[in-house]
C-alpha cells in the first residue's frame, strides 16, 4: 500500500491531512494510521562528521551524529494522532503564555481559564515534533515519549481545584538514568534497551505532586562514565546531543546534555539531571539554564543508574530560579531505602521567599585567578557591587583531590550491579550482572556499541584500590574541600562563593555541598556561560534566594535562534 511522507519538521495542515487520509486508507486494509505514517528518515551524516573532523575542541570530532539503532518513527507514532490537532495558529496562540514563561505565571493563566494542561502539554509536543523531526534543527535529546501524557492532562484539567502543588499539571523531562514506569531506563546504552522498571522515588515525589512525565531525555552514556575524551551528550542509544546555541559547534556539557538542551529549546516546563561531579552544572552552564546539584542527601537516588553511591544527586533543570525551587520542592523527601536522605523542612512557606530576596548587603566570594582572566565573570561581579553586594577576592583551591577517580570506580563496581538487582524486573533480556559483563557485551560489537572505547568501564574492572584505602580517600577529600569552603565563608562572613559553569564542581562534590549555577551571559562566539554558587551543606533554600536576587539585575538569558 502506498506511504504518506510528512516532511521533517512540517506540522499544522499537513500533520491534519496525513492523518485523515491515513484513517481512511488505515480502515480500508485493516491497519491503523500510526502503523503507516512516516514522521522520520534517517539521513547520511557523514558530511557533518566530516565537517567537524577539524573541530578545535577534539571530543567535538564526531564518529556519528544520529543513532545508529534509535527509529524516531516508534518514539513520535504513538502521540501523532494527538500533536496533529492543533494548528499553526494554536500553537501561536499559546506561546505568549507558555514560552519562556516560569511555573507560577502558567498556572496563573490556567486558573484564568486561559489555558488548560491538556493545551500545555500538547504545545510543548508540537515543538519536539517540530523540532525533533527535522534532521536540520533535531537536537537528538528526547528518546522517550509517555504515550499516556495527553490522556492524563485531560485528566489534570478534570480533577483541578484550589491547593495543588505549583507543579500540577506541569510537563516533567526525566534524563534517561532515572527509572520511569512505562518507559525503558537505557542509562543511553545498548545493553539497557529492555530495562523496564518501577518509577524511582523522585518520579513518585513528582507524580504525587501532580507533575506529568512528558518523556526522557538523551545523556552521556552511563552518566559519562564509559569513555574517556569521548564527546558529551553522546549515546550509543540515543546518539549525538547538540547544542541549540550552536549546533555541532558548542558543546552540550554532560552527562545531562539531554535535559540542558531540551530546557534551552523549551521542550518541557523543567527537566530532572543527574551529577556526580559536574553533570548539571555543566550542561545547564552550556545551554544557559539554572541548574542546582543540591546536598548529598537531600534528594533520593532510589532507582537511578549510579556511577556512585558517594557522591550522586538527582536535581533539578530549568529557566529560570522560581522554576527551580519549585521543582525542587516537589522532588524532596526523606526515602527510606537510600540510607543517605534526610528528612528536610526549608519552611512551609520557603518558596515564596525566593523570588522576593534583594542582592544588597549579601556578601560574595570571587576567586582571583578567574577576576583576572574572564572578562564576563568580572563584568558581572562589578554589575553586583554596583547594586550593593560586597565582594571579597579569595584565593582558589590547589589540592589536587587525590584518590577522586578511584571513589568512582569502586562505587560503580559495586553499585551499578547493585541497581540491577534491586530494579531491573526483566533480567532474562538484561545479560549482564557486573561491569566485566557490559564490557564483553560492548566487545561482541565495538562500532556499534562503544565507538569511542570504553576506558572508563576499564578503570572500574582494573582499580586496585582496596576498601580500606577507599573509606581514607572518601574521609580525606571531603574533610579537605569542606575546610577550604567552610573557612572561605566563615572567616569573610560571606553567603556563597561564586564560580564558573562547572569549574569547581568536583570540589564541590566531594565536600557534598550544593552549587546553584545561573545564565551570566554569552561569548562573543555566542557560547552561553554561567555563574555558579556554592554554599554549605543543606543551604539550598538560601542559594535560590541569592540566585534569585542575582536573576532580578541579570535576567540575560536568551531563547536560542533557531528554537524561538
Amino acid at each position: 500500500m502506498e506511504e504518506i511522507k510528512v516532511r521533517q519538521g512540517s506540522l499544522g495542515v499537513l500533520m491534519i491531512l496525513a492523518v485523515s487520509m491515513l484513517l481512511v486508507w488505515g480502515c480500508k486494509n485493516n491497519t491503523t494510521a500510526d502503523e503507516e505514517v512516516i514522521l522520520w528518515t534517517p539521513y547520511n551524516d557523514s558530511s557533518e562528521i566530516a565537517a567537524n573532523k577539524e573541530h578545535e575542541i577534539s571530543r567535538m570530532r564526531y564518529k556519528l551524529i544520529q543513532s545508529k539503532v534509535l527509529d524516531k518513527n516508534e518514539i513520535f507514532r504513538p502521540l501523532y494522532h494527538e500533536v496533529s490537532q492543533i494548528s499553526e495558529e494554536e500553537y501561536e496562540r499559546l506561546k505568549p503564555m507558555i514560552l519562556e514563561q516560569d511555573i507560577l505565571n502558567i498556572q496563573a493563566y490556567v486558573q484564568q481559564g486561559q489555558l488548560s494542561y491538556e493545551e500545555l502539554v500538547l504545545f510543548y509536543l508540537y515543538r519536539i515534533y517540530k523540532y525533533e523531526l527535522n534532521n536540520e534543527t533535531t537536537l537528538n535529546t528526547v528518546i522517550a515519549l509517555n504515550n499516556e501524557v495527553v490522556e492524563e492532562a485531560r485528566k489534570k484539567d478534570k480533577e483541578r481545584k484550589e491547593g495543588h502543588h505549583p507543579m500540577y499539571g506541569m510537563p516533567i523531562l526525566l534524563k534517561d538514568n532515572i527509572d520511569t514506569e512505562g518507559m525503558n531506563t537505557t542509562a543511553g546504552a545498548l545493553v539497557f534497551v529492555n530495562n523496564n522498571t518501577d518509577d524511582a522515588f523522585i518520579v513518585e515525589q513528582l507524580k504525587a505532586k501532580g507533575a506529568l512525565i512528558l518523556g526522557k531525555v538523551n545523556l552521556s552514556e552511563w552518566a559519562y562514565y564509559l569513555c574517556d575524551g569521548c564527546p558529551v551528550g553522546y549515546s550509543a542509544f540515543g546518539g549525538q546531543t547538540l547544542n541549540p546555541y550552536g549546533r555541532k559547534v558548542f558543546e552540550t556539557g554532560g552527562s545531562s546534555a539531554g535535559s540542558g538542551t531540551s530546557m534551552a529549546a523549551n521542550y518541557a516546563v523543567a527537566a530532572i539531571g543527574t551529577e556526580t561531579s559536574g553533570s548539571i552544572l555543566s550542561p545547564s552552564s552550556q545551554n544557559s539554564v539554572v541548574g542546582l546539584k543540591p546536598t548529598i542527601g537531600l534528594l533520593s537516588r532510589t532507582g537511578i543508574v549510579p556511577i556512585s553511591s558517594t557522591l550522586d544527586t538527582p536535581g533539578p533543570m530549568t529557566r529560570n530560579v522560581t522554576d527551580n525551587a519549585i521543582v525542587l520542592d516537589a522532588l524532596m523527601g526523606k526515602d527510606p531505602d537510600d540510607t543517605s536522605t534526610v528528612s528536610m523542612d526549608f519552611g512551609e512557606n520557603w518558596l515564596q521567599y525566593v523570588p522576593t530576596a534583594e542582592i544588597k548587603g549579601k556578601r560574595f566570594g570571587a576567586f582571583s585567578n578567574l577576576l583576572e582572566r574572564d572578562t564576563i565573570y568580572k563584568m558581572t561581579l562589578d554589575k553586583m557591587s554596583a547594586a550593593g553586594a560586597e565582594i571579597v577576592v579569595l584565593d582558589p583551591p590547589t589540592m589536587p583531590l587525590d584518590g577522586f577517580l578511584s571513589i568512582l570506580n569502586l562505587d560503580m563496581k559495586v553499585d551499578l550491579p547493585a541497581y540491577i538487582v534491586d530494579h531491573v524486573e526483566n533480567t532474562r533480556e538484561i545479560p549482564v550482572r557486573e561491569v566485566s559483563d557490559i564490557m564483553a557485551y560492548n566487545l561482541k560489537d565495538s562500532v556499534l556499541r562503544i565507538p569511542y572505547g570504553q576506558a572508563r568501564l576499564d578503570a572500574v574492572v582494573s582499580d586496585t584500590t582496596s576498601m580500606e584505602q577507599l573509606e581514607i580517600i572518601k574521609k580525606t577529600l571531603e574533610a579537605q574541600t569542606r575546610d577550604f569552603f567552610d573557612q572561605a565563608i566563615d572567616n569573610n562572613q560571606l553567603d556563597a562563593v561564586l564560580s564558573i559553569n562547572n569549574y569547581h564542581a568536583a570540589y564541590a562534590a566531594v565536600a557534598k555541598y550544593p552549587a546553584l549555577t545561573i545564565p551570566m551571559g554569552y561569548k562573543a562566539s555566542g557560547e552561553p556561560i554561567s555563574l555558579t554558587f556554592i554554599g554549605k551543606q543543606f543551604e539550598e533554600a538560601k542559594l535560590l534566594q541569592l540566585g534569585a536576587a542575582y536573576e532580578k539585575i541579570n535576567n540575560i538569558r536568551k531563547i536560542p535562534k533557531g528554537y524561538r
